[in-house]
Parts: structure tokens; sequence; C-alpha cells
């Protein structure tokens, strides 16, 4: 069993930077794909950006393409969401995913997820 905990949320201006951080409790985690998902209000939630188990691949989807980074440090059991140029659309809760293997963009592949961390963006 993998427990996630996401950090690094809170309110933020428009055009501001914000660093989200994920811990995962399993040694084994440098084995994982992982990824970003958000969910705004009365929204779905929708995939952010993921990258796999080495860090050798990453991806995003068009509206953080460009603004946001995400990164891993498999001897922390950390993985990074760099995000900037902050706009008030990218509100949400962010919650971080990992499973075995590849990482994807479908939420439904993912096997383990943190309790997520709240991202506002003020105007």
């Amino acid at each position: 069993q993998v427990q996630l905990v996401e950090s690094g949320g809170g309110l933020v201006q428009a055009g501001g930077s914000l660093r989200l951080s994920c811990t995962a409790s399993e040694r084994t985690f440098g084995s994982y794909g992982v990824g970003w998902f958000r969910q705004a209000p009365g929204k779905e939630r929708e995939f952010v950006a993921h990258i796999r188990w080495n860090g050798g691949a990453t991806f995003y989807s068009d509206s953080v393409k460009g603004r946001f980074t995400i990164s891993r440090d498999n001897a922390k059991n950390m993985v990074y969401l760099q995000m900037n140029s902050l706009k008030p659309e990218d509100t949400a809760v962010y919650y971080c995913a990992a499973k075995r293997g590849y990482s994807g963009t479908d939420e439904n592949d993912y096997t383990y997820w943190g309790q997520g961390t709240q991202v506002t963006v003020s105007s």
C-alpha cells in the first residue's frame, strides 16, 4: 500500500508561482509512474501532468504546457509540480497519483491517490 501526501498548495495572485510536493511512503516509489490531476469546483477531475518512473519522460495537458514542470527525486520519494504564471482557471484541488509501470493520462489507470491540496489563484 502506497500512501501519498500532497503539500504546497495555497493562495496566490495571478502570475505567481507555487510548487506542489507529493511525498510517498513506499521505499520502491522509484518504480512507480506518477501523475498530477486537478478538480475545480463543479468540474470533473482532469489530467495535468505525468512523469515516468525514472523521470525520463514527462507529459503535460495543453492547458499547462509551458507553465508547469513535473519532476521527481526518487532518493527522497518525492514528486514535484512547479507551477508558474498561474491563472485563475488553475484554481482547483490538486492530487498526485501513482501506479506501477508506465504513467499515463487516464486517472482510471492509477492505483494510489493522495488527499489533495487546494490551489487558489486570485485575479
